[in-house]
């Protein structure tokens, strides 16, 4: 019996400890998002270029700190060497499948030159939006707008970062794909680096509630996928990454997220 107890007493040690790992980890986001958000506000009269570099880099280095310090806390562990080969690379458009809502931070911690294309809600926020719009960051509200303005930052070699879906996953192996990520690409004449991004949980994807605890560590990894050239008619596009991405997640159908989509559907 006592060792019974012991064990329990040890049990809920540890969720306690997981939980406060757990929240500690979002508290610093926030307050580190916050904090930059002050930074932002004093440099958005810095000429266009100057602004964008300093912002681009704050996020890359701030989520690469906030990623580390998950690490040391022993919440998660982050395989993401592989996005390394595209910080020096020509620019492009990467498209990253969207799992949960970790995804863009990882993307952004391993690479100093990229632009996001993000709800809009975002860079109208009072939280993140000053951040937001001095990296240059674009709303995805626009359309055409959207798509100039993403094609302005890949002709300043800046990769341009799109998640095809809009939104996270809810539909496995991914949502539908969304026809201004082809127009991007059509009139840049720059070749869709896809991404696939897996975990051992599905932390955050859609219906995740903020208060369910997963089971720590979590792993998490990003390799690169196949290279889809631009192509000649924008509305073949979606189709022809739909087809891309359930080739390179053949594997993947019971993975922590399929079974979760399972889950919720149910």
């Amino acid at each position: 019996m006592r060792l019974e107890r012991r064990g329990a007493r040890r049990s809920l040690l540890r969720c306690a400890l997981d939980h406060l790992g757990l929240w500690l980890g979002l508290a610093m986001l926030g307050i580190g998002c916050l904090l930059w958000t002050l930074v932002a506000v004093l440099c958005e009269r810095l000429p266009g270029e100057a602004r964008r570099r300093l912002g681009q880099r704050g996020a890359m280095y701030g989520f690469r700190l906030y990623l580390f310090l998950l690490q040391c806390l022993g919440i998660a562990r982050f395989e993401l060497s592989a996005l390394d080969a595209l910080a020096k690379g020509p620019a492009m458009i990467l498209a990253p499948n969207h799992p949960g809502m970790l995804d863009a931070l990882m993307i952004i911690s391993r690479l100093p030159r990229v632009v996001c294309v993000t709800k809009a809600s975002l860079v109208d926020s009072v939280f993140m939006g000053a951040g937001a719009r001095l990296a240059g960051y674009i709303r995805n509200d626009w359309f055409l707008g959207t798509s100039a303005l993403a094609i302005e930052a890949l002709r300043r070699g800046e990769h341009v970062l799109i998640f095809p879906e809009g939104t996270r996953t809810e539909r496995f192996p991914i949502n539908a794909v969304r026809g201004s990520i082809g127009i991007t690409a059509q009139r840049s004449a720059l070749p869709i680096q896809t991404l696939i991004i897996e975990g051992d949980c599905a932390f955050l994807a859609k219906g995740w509630g903020w208060l369910k605890r997963p089971d720590l560590p979590m792993h998490f990894s990003i390799r690169l996928g196949e290279r889809i050239e631009p192509p000649h008619d924008a509305r073949a596009l979606p189709a022809l990454l739909e087809a891309s991405f359930a080739r390179q997640l053949a594997g993947t159908q019971h993975s922590a997220l399929h079974r979760f989509l399972v889950q919720e559907d149910a």
